[in-house]
């Protein structure tokens, strides 16, 4: 399949041109960074908690909203999981002044989550001291269960739960009925009734990062993507010369420049899957630019006597099918899961559509425009051509 049948585009010719926008979108970006929005950091890398919790009946996102915002957690960020506004994650962060606090000042303020959200029957019920039995455990509810049935408490105890996270019920119990339905006997479900009560809300998953995790995370994740470039340069300069290995760098380096500078500007939140996806374009990115490098090298061997910017165009166009076929197939995957694909993916199929976009732009202009720039510079006798 061949898009273009005989491309003679002449790339070089605007390689002033595309050094000048690539540097000025990375000193936009770098500017946002250091001194006006900076990075917005997630839970991952900032501290905090996750909460994913199903509720009894359906609720308006917009009321959730309104909720966090009446306990002067705004900055919450909630999304749902499934249509039906039954089940939603709730990403919560301390206040920025308080964002040092221990782990257990982010555990406090996730039980808050949870109070807010909880109905006032909820509340009497538990000043009453029944037990909510869509957030108790096997434990907890054996332990009530042995004054009923010591012999059975532990196997009714898990039979209850199990029901409780089955695929029918999605983690939450919406009426004793359908406990019933499981072959419990009606004295068992009496005795339910006076020690415990059907929630409104269930607490499905709880996660917690405290700050010196975000931090040893963000360390972790900088410390990865820089041997993750090292690495390619020594990869790159034993294939090929030293100076694709620089050229090469520099083009990544300018590919998650540029990535994290929108990022920034668009006021994404930067989290552990937008890390990977990072590391994701580093690679697709790569892999582009060695198929171009590779056609360059075979090229200074077959014409020996053209000026290597000529080389370098021929190569450019000689490959340049593959580069967009490549980047168009991918594009209109990360594409669709950017559409379709909810909120909880949509920052790591923003950053891949970034990346495809900017990964293909600089292996074009940006690569092989440093190996210009580099033997006009240091003039090396061997491997450049003219």
């Amino acid at each position: 399949m061949q898009i273009f049948k005989k491309p003679n585009f002449n790339f070089m010719k605007y390689k002033f041109i595309a050094l000048a926008i690539s540097g000025f979108i990375i000193i936009i970006g770098i500017i946002n960074i250091t001194s006006v929005k900076g990075i917005n950091y997630g839970i991952d890398f900032a501290g905090g908690t996750l909460l994913q919790i199903r509720f009894k009946n359906s609720i308006p996102i917009a009321e959730l909203r309104a909720s966090m915002r009446n306990a002067n957690l705004g900055n919450s960020k909630i999304q749902e999981v499934e249509k039906g506004k039954k089940e939603f994650i709730i990403r919560t962060m301390l206040p920025e002044k308080e964002a040092d606090q221990e782990l257990e000042a982010h555990v406090i303020m996730g039980n808050k989550v949870v109070e807010i959200l909880k109905s006032s029957e909820d509340k009497i019920a538990t000043q009453q001291g029944l037990a909510d039995l869509n957030n108790i455990d096997k434990d907890e509810l054996a332990y009530i269960l042995e004054s009923f049935s010591p012999d059975n408490a532990k196997e009714l105890a898990e039979k209850i739960i199990d029901l409780r996270e089955s695929t029918n019920l999605k983690g939450i119990i919406e009426n004793f009925d359908q406990i019933t339905d499981e072959n419990i006997d009606s004295e068992t479900i009496k005795f339910l009734k006076e020690k415990t009560f059907i929630g409104s809300l269930s607490i499905k998953r709880r996660e917690t990062v405290g700050p010196q995790v975000g931090h040893d995370l963000r360390t972790k994740a900088t410390q990865a993507t820089i041997w993750a470039l090292i690495g390619m340069l020594l990869y790159i300069g034993i294939r090929f010369k030293f100076a694709y290995g620089v050229s090469a760098i520099l083009t990544l380096s300018h590919d998650v420049l540029v990535t994290l500078g929108i990022f920034s500007l668009t006021n994404r939140e930067l989290n552990l899957p937008v890390i990977a996806a990072i590391l994701t374009i580093v690679g697709y990115s790569l892999n582009d630019t060695i198929v171009i490098f590779d056609r360059v090298r075979d090229n200074l061997k077959i014409f020996r006597k053209h000026h290597f910017e000529e080389i370098l165009n021929v190569s450019i166009n000689q490959t340049l099918n593959r580069t967009i076929i490549t980047s168009l197939t991918t594009f209109l995957t990360v594409a669709s899961l950017f559409l379709f694909g909810g909120e909880v993916i949509n920052d790591f199929a923003f950053t891949m559509i970034i990346g495809v976009i900017v990964g293909t732009y600089s292996s074009i202009y940006q690569s092989c425009s440093i190996l210009y720039f580099w033997k006009i510079i240091f003039k090396p006798k061997k491997g450049l051509g003219k």
